[in-house]
């Protein structure tokens, strides 16, 4: 097809729910992508995260490979050795427990929300939530997501759901009744602004969760998988949660997701309580093996820990030039950097000069590249990032 009739064909046959850019994106390797023009772009921004190993990693491409010429598809009512090895896995990083496969972050999400109902035996049901959270786009991440841009129009939304300004104990502890059966929390919001909770907060919400039998639910969806420069970001934090959900990263660019929940509880949820037809096929399990593997074997988790503070450092250097930037923040290789000006016009000269990040809040620069990044390519994008910088602060 060419340009022209792909535009067309969006425009005609495809739902306009996507602020596309002008991009044709064709291929993908490591951290360059290019596009159907031939024009490569370094990709700080891959996938919103899923590419956490970059495109098309060898690991996850020969696993896809090697499963895609034995088996697609087995229903779960059926067992498979990469469901089963992929389960093992998540658990041996993480604590023990089971764990529920689906097919994203909102469903991981949605199968927690289940299970903290379950959990509530009918008498507790209230979760709570906090402000600039991201949970989903299904009705009940949704509910649970603290921002009501994304809310709008889709009135009225499952209720049981509290939500209180982040990083705010006291507030917390004002909405907790005795029907409040969970506290679920990004560690650090992604689509909020990059702002990330304190040790001492989190700290003292497993705390009151201890104290109160109430589930704490942390959502890894973005922070998982080595993002942060651990395999999970609550490893950061001194505490376990009760029930964890992860995706984006876990299957190396194949749809994936998955609810974890500690193994004294896990029992709660019987056959036919939730279910998924596609959740934990052979082939996204096979990949997201291949995701652990690789980060294991090339030592990402250091490089993530290594690059990100190299960055956040270059990234500072950048705002004693540029005094619309107000403050760069992140952990690992999840970055923001909050403007005073309109992030759009930097962003755009960005992916004009070759480099692909992203803007969210208005005003907060996303950047996160995959975990395997090299120095050079870092210097690559800040180099791009200061150009771009300086022809807005000149327009």
């Amino acid at each position: 097809m060419t340009k022209k009739e792909i535009f067309e064909n969006y425009d005609q046959f495809i739902f306009p729910t996507y602020t596309r850019m002008p991009v044709i994106l064709v291929k993908g390797k490591g951290s360059v992508v290019t596009d159907i023009d031939g024009k490569k772009y370094l990709d700080f921004f891959p996938g919103w995260g899923v590419s956490n190993v970059g495109h098309c990693h060898p690991k996850v491409m020969a696993a896809v490979r090697d499963q895609i010429g034995k088996m697609i598809h087995v229903p779960n009512n059926f067992f498979h050795p990469n469901q089963a090895r992929l389960a093992r896995e998540i658990v041996n990083q993480t604590f023990p427990g089971k764990v529920f496969f689906c097919n994203s972050g909102a469903e991981a999400n949605e199968a927690a929300i289940k299970f903290a109902r379950i959990y509530g035996e009918g008498r507790r049901f209230e979760i709570i939530t906090t402000l600039n959270s991201f949970h989903g786009r299904t009705l009940g991440a949704l509910a649970a997501t603290g921002q009501t841009k994304y809310q709008n129009g889709f009135q009225p939304l499952p209720g049981g759901f509290k939500t209180v300004p982040f990083n705010d104990i006291d507030a917390l502890k004002f909405a907790i009744t005795d029907k409040t059966v969970a506290i679920m929390l990004e560690l650090i919001q992604g689509e909020g602004g990059i702002n990330i909770a304190s040790k001492e907060y989190v700290q003292e919400v497993r705390r009151i969760c201890d104290e109160k039998n109430i589930l704490l639910i942390l959502d890894e969806v973005q922070t998982g998988i080595g993002r942060t420069g651990a395999m999970f970001a609550y490893k950061h934090f001194s505490v376990e949660p009760d029930v964890l959900t992860m995706a984006k990263g876990l299957g190396g660019g194949m749809p994936i997701g998955a609810m974890l929940a500690k193994k004294s509880i896990a029992h709660i949820l019987k056959p036919g309580m939730h279910g998924t037809t596609f959740g934990g096929s052979p082939i996204v399990t096979k990949a997201a093996i291949g995701v652990f593997e690789a980060i294991a074997k090339e030592k990402m988790l250091k490089n993530a820990r290594d690059m990100g503070e190299y960055l956040v450092r270059k990234l500072t250097e950048l705002s004693h030039e540029f005094s619309f930037i107000l403050e760069v923040r992140g952990l690992g290789l999840m970055i923001g950097v909050e403007l005073s000006i309109e992030g759009k016009p930097v962003f755009d000269e960005c992916l004009s000069q070759g480099l692909i990040i992203n803007c969210t809040q208005g005003k907060v620069l996303r950047i996160m590249p995959a975990l395997n990044i090299t120095k050079k390519q870092a210097d690559k994008a800040l180099l791009i990032l200061r150009n771009a910088l300086q022809k807005v602060a000149l327009s």
